[in-house]
């Protein structure tokens, strides 16, 4: 459960100190626009985005068991902490985090962490592509500038709603966001190691205001953002307030380790490394925990953001805390900055971010190869995801899944014997 920095700095230089700064700086440019519109599709004020890439992604790294993780808020959250907002308030969202940072520590200590394997990929796969759907759907009104004043949060709902209200439709608002998402894809395919994001929000923003296009911004909804971090305090707990929140704070938990875990497995193949899995579950408890000390957002290993770092040469923990302090010096440097960038080229950027998510590549030997159980399976668990309730979602994929993989090894039936009553 040794923190991976540790090994890292024995044989540190100042070589792989240059190679982490550029990476940390890169990664930071794309999760400073990304953390925004993450927050604000979460129902949550944009602030709270940079405050947990700046504590959540300095901890994961500090503390993490790999060397290229690139923690902070990521879209698997933006479901179910937009729901415990809308239940609980913001406040209970900071104490469900808190407890899903508990509940990540206890599992690191009991060397949980390779109890990932356990999760069937057809549950994994099923729930981000669902959603992958909410998020996407949860876009529509900015992307296309509708004019409504409240937004469903049921997914049955919200689509009829935003149906409703296409006579609002803004071309302005439309146009930025379109060219927000084709400025993110021409540089990923022409110029990969450029930090597309904040270009193209960035781009697209100017334009906005330039030319004085009625399109909303943070600043207009929001007003202006902090340069500063807030003060640290202990979130209001009480034992009603900790029962009614416990599900949810399993269910922060649990994406919480399956997505750090993931990202670092996939960091681990780029980079032909070998992460530590308890290490890393210890480093999601203390970064959640972190967070919600700040009225931050549930944070996670962020697998594009992982992915960038290794493409701009990340090569140890440093990077990861790089890119946190560079997020901290940029929010003390020009929050008022952020007001100026536009609703609908967020709303591209959470496109193209749900479109990643949903890995269109894998879309044919998902529902086209493989087991028919595994199909049913991921099928099930995305509409749960989409159309009733993540935890519940996850509860029945979990669940069923086990089932499978039992049945699969043919274990023979129990020898039961009629009780008598």
């Amino acid at each position: 459960m040794k923190p991976k920095i540790l090994t890292t700095l024995e044989t540190y230089s100042l070589k792989l100190f240059w190679d982490d700064l550029l990476a940390g700086v890169t990664v930071a440019m794309v999760a400073i626009p990304l953390s925004l519109a993450i927050a604000i599709a979460s129902g949550a004020e944009p602030a709270t985005g940079i405050v947990t890439a700046i504590i959540a992604g300095f901890l994961i790294s500090a503390l993490g068991g790999s060397r290229v993780q690139i923690g902070g808020p990521t879209g698997a959250f933006i479901v179910v902490v937009y729901s415990v907002i809308a239940d609980h308030g913001f406040d209970g969202l900071v104490l469900a985090t808190f407890m899903a940072g508990v509940l990540l520590l206890i599992a690191g200590v009991f060397r949980a962490g390779k109890l990932i394997s356990f999760v069937p990929e057809a549950v994994v796969n099923g729930f981000t592509m669902g959603i992958a759907i909410v998020i996407a759907a949860s876009q529509l009104k900015d992307l296309f500038g509708l004019s409504m004043e409240t937004v469903p949060a049921d997914f049955l709902e919200k689509i009829p709603a935003l149906w409703a209200a296409r006579g609002s439709f803004n071309l302005s608002a439309f146009a930025l966001g379109a060219a927000s998402i084709a400025v993110i894809v021409f540089l990923r395919r022409l110029a990969p190691k450029w930090p597309g994001l904040i270009v193209a929000v960035g781009l697209a923003s100017a334009a906005a205001l330039l030319l004085a296009l009625p399109v909303d911004t943070i600043g207009s909804r929001f007003g202006a953002l902090p340069n500063h971090l807030p003060a640290p305090q202990l979130p209001a707990i009480s034992f009603e307030r900790v029962r009614e929140l416990l599900p949810s704070a399993f269910v922060i938990a649990f994406l919480a380790g399956v997505e750090s875990l993931l990202s670092a497995m996939v960091a681990d193949r780029m980079s032909g490394g070998r992460h530590r899995p308890n290490a890393e579950v210890l480093a999601q408890g203390a970064a959640n925990i972190g967070s919600s000390l700040f009225g931050g957002l549930p944070a996670t290993g962020a697998i594009a953001r992982t992915a960038t770092n290794i493409r701009a040469g990340g090569k140890t923990p440093v990077a990861g805390i790089v890119h946190a302090l560079t997020i901290l010096i940029v929010m003390m440097a020009a929050a008022p900055l952020a007001g100026y960038l536009a609703m609908p080229a967020l709303a591209g950027l959470l496109m193209i971010t749900a479109w990643n998510m949903s890995e269109p590549h894998k879309w044919r030997s998902y529902f086209l190869e493989g087991p028919v159980s595994d199909r049913a399976l991921l099928v099930l668990t995305l509409v749960l995801t989409v159309v009733a309730d993540l935890t519940i979602a996850i509860g029945v994929g979990v669940s069923l899944g086990l089932a499978i993989r039992l049945q699969r090894r043919n274990v023979p039936p129990a020898d039961w014997e009629t009780p008598d009553r």
